[in-house]
């Protein structure tokens, strides 16, 4: 079973409503962050984590090339980076999504994407439902004014 955190973009209330935006990101290995680190983060728009990730890399392929390592030592350096990025793929992705303002709005569950993307659906649409319309939620408490005296809104108002 894989555990997805569930995301969603804060670009106010309509946001909420339109749960065709949310994404869901998988807790594990990814493997294609390991194999094809820089594009990988290039498809997923993840932009200063690539920028991160070319620095340090040119930076450690320089050094290591200065130093006089052989390409063995090089290539063995570079696979323990993407083997760094693929195993925390995930924690980059919802860095990203943070950096972003986007909103966690929960953990869930599943098999696969689809059965956690069903049972969060079905939980987050029963919580809809319990919650107050945010119409009435955002709305101050009716107090009565003490020149009212019983059902009519104003003073000597009738029916």
């Amino acid at each position: 079973m894989s555990t997805y955190t569930v995301h969603a973009p804060s670009d106010g209330p309509a946001s909420a409503a339109d749960p065709e935006r949310f994404v869901f990101v998988r807790d594990g290995f990814y493997f294609w962050a390991f194999a094809l680190a820089p594009l990988w983060l290039l498809v997923h728009r993840q932009w200063l984590a690539f920028v991160i990730y070319a620095a340090v890399i040119g930076a450690l392929n320089a050094t290591l090339a200065l130093s006089g390592a052989s390409p063995v030592w090089q290539i063995g350096a570079s696979l323990i980076i993407g083997l760094g990025v693929g195993l925390e793929a995930a924690s980059i992705r919802r860095w990203t999504l943070a950096r972003r303002r986007w909103t966690t709005l929960g953990f869930v569950v599943g098999e696969d994407r689809e059965t956690a993307e069903r049972r969060f659906f079905t939980q987050w649409i029963e919580r809809r439902r319990e919650m107050p319309p945010a119409s009435l939620a955002n709305r101050p408490p009716l107090r009565p004014s003490p020149d009212i005296i019983g059902l009519f809104p104003e003073p000597g108002g009738g029916p």
